[in-house]
């Protein structure tokens, strides 16, 4: 009786070990799944900082652009309905 106790306890040994080990093996895969994701975010926030920088001064051309076209609009406009209408 003594040596059968004795194997049900290292059989209960070596599985407690081993679902120990494929609870950590487990848990280590997420904790590194989860460290190159946050590290891809990082690196996708950086690259969205540096060409929101980038963008900004080209953004500003193009309301300066639009702000001009939208002058000449309203003159050309006026002109255009002057020469409609003409002088009483």
């Amino acid at each position: 009786m003594n040596g059968m106790s004795m194997n049900l306890q290292s059989l209960d040994l070596l599985l407690a070990l081993g679902l120990g080990l494929a609870i950590g093996w487990t848990g280590g895969d997420e904790t590194r799944r989860r460290k190159n994701a946050e590290e891809l975010l990082d690196q996708l926030r950086n690259q969205l900082q540096q060409s929101n920088l980038e963008a900004q001064p080209l953004i500003r051309m193009l309301k300066q652009q639009r702000g001009i076209l939208n002058d000449i609009h309203k003159r050309i406009t006026a002109v255009s309905k002057g020469l409609q209408k003409p002088a009483r």
